[in-house]
C-alpha cells in the first residue's frame, strides 16, 4: 500500500477522505496499525470553524485510538511490531488529530519520536478487552478533571452534560467511591445511559431541579439560604448559561469542574463568588492520566464501551460526523480504520 485515506478538513463543514502517502518508519518513531478511532466534540468544533490550520493547508483528524504496533524503529525499546497500543496524541508535541502533520482516522499513524517517550504508544495490558482502547483519551479527560479537583469517595457530585466526556466522569467518580452522583442533561437518552450507569438522572429544564439537587444531597446553608449540599460540580457542556447556572447554584465551599470548552464569555457574579468562596478549577486535557486509566481499566470495575452507540466503516466517515452532531441519538461513535 503506498496511499491511504486519511480524513481531512478542508474548509468549514469540509471533511474529505484524502489519499496521502503511507508513512515510512523513521528510526525513532512508531507505526501504527489503527483499528479504532473515536469521534471527539473537539473533532466537530474543528469542523465547524474550519480546522487550525487555515484555508490551504488540510487539517488531519482523528485523536481518540488504538491499534497494532506495525513497525518500530531501531531506537524504540518500549514497543515491538504485533503490540497493542494505545496513542497518547499530545505527547512530543505531535498534536495527532489536534493541529499536527498526523490524524488517526486513517488505517496507518506515524507517531514521531516516540523513542523519546514511551508514553506515546502505551501498551494495552492482557486482560484489558481492545475496545477499550479508543475509550482511554476520553478517560483521561475525565481522569484529569476528577484529579484536578481532587475528588474523593465522601464528595457529593454534579455532572453537568451526559456526552462522552460527562459519562466517563461519572465512571471515573463512581470508581473513587462516589455515590449518589447526578448528571443533568436534556437528552432523555443520554440521560438513560447516565441512569444505567447508575447516577441520578435529571433533566436540565426541570424548574426545581435546585431543589432535587437538595433532596439528594442535602442543604447547606449561606445566610439562611438553602443551597444545595453538593460538594463539587464539573461542567461539560461547554456552554454559556450553563456554567452560569452552575456558579449561581454552588454552595459555599463547592468546587467546579470546567471541563467544556466555551467558546463565548460567560458573566459571573464576582461578589457572591467571592462570599461563597467557590474554587472554579479548568481541567484541560491530561498529563500523567493514560496510565492510571489503564489501572483503571485493567480493575474490571467499570465498562466504557457502555457509552458506544455506533459504529462506522472510514469509508463512511461523513454519515458518522452528520449522526456524531445528534446528541439525541448518538453518543460515542467508532470508526473502524480497517474497513
Amino acid at each position: 500500500m503506498t496511499t491511504m485515506p486519511l480524513a481531512q478538513i478542508h474548509g468549514v463543514d469540509d471533511l474529505r477522505l484524502d489519499q496521502t502517502p503511507t508513512p515510512l518508519c523513521g528510526p525513532d518513531d512508531v507505526v501504527v496499525q489503527v483499528m479504532e478511532c473515536g469521534i471527539c466534540g473537539s473533532d466537530l468544533g474543528y469542523l465547524a470553524m474550519g480546522g487550525l490550520t487555515g484555508p490551504d493547508v488540510p487539517m488531519p483528524l482523528g485523536h481518540e485510538l488504538w491499534g497494532v504496533v506495525s513497525d518500530a524503529g531501531a531506537n524504540v525499546t518500549h514497543v515491538v511490531a504485533g503490540d497493542r497500543v494505545v496513542v497518547q496524541p499530545m505527547s512530543n508535541g505531535n498534536n495527532i488529530g489536534n493541529g499536527g502533520t498526523e490524524g488517526g482516522f486513517s488505517p496507518y499513524l506515524l507517531v514521531r519520536n516516540a523513542a523519546l517517550d514511551p508514553g506515546s504508544t502505551l501498551k494495552i495490558p492482557p486482560g484489558v478487552p481492545h475496545e477499550y482502547g479508543a475509550l482511554v483519551e476520553p478517560l483521561s479527560v475525565a481522569q484529569h478533571g476528577a484529579n484536578r479537583v481532587a475528588a474523593t469517595a465522601s464528595d457529593k457530585a454534579v455532572i453537568y452534560g451526559a456526552g462522552p466526556i460527562g459519562l466517563s466522569m461519572l465512571q471515573v467518580l463512581k470508581y473513587r467511591g462516589l455515590v449518589g452522583t447526578v448528571v443533568v442533561d436534556l437528552s432523555d437518552p443520554r440521560l438513560e445511559k447516565a441512569a444505567a450507569l447508575g447516577a441520578i438522572a435529571l433533566r436540565a429544564d426541570d424548574p426545581q431541579l435546585t431543589q432535587k439537587l437538595i433532596e439528594q444531597h442535602g442543604t447547606s446553608n449561606f445566610f439562611g439560604m438553602p443551597m444545595p449540599g453538593s460538594t463539587v460540580f464539573f461542567e461539560a457542556t461547554g456552554v454559556r448559561s450553563v456554567f452560569e447556572k452552575i456558579v449561581a447554584t454552588a454552595g459555599p465551599g463547592s468546587r467546579i469542574c470546567l471541563t467544556g470548552v466555551h467558546k463565548e464569555a460567560a458573566t459571573v457574579d464576582l461578589v457572591m463568588l467571592l462570599a461563597k468562596e467557590v474554587s472554579i478549577i479548568p481541567a484541560m486535557g491530561y498529563d500523567t492520566e493514560f496510565d492510571e486509566v489503564m489501572t483503571m481499566l485493567q480493575s474490571g470495575q467499570i465498562d466504557p464501551t457502555v457509552m458506544v452507540t455506533h459504529h462506522f466503516p472510514l469509508s463512511d466517515i461523513g454519515a458518522a460526523f452528520a449522526l456524531a452532531q445528534d446528541p439525541q441519538n448518538a453518543i460515542k461513535i467508532m470508526v473502524d480504520c480497517q474497513s
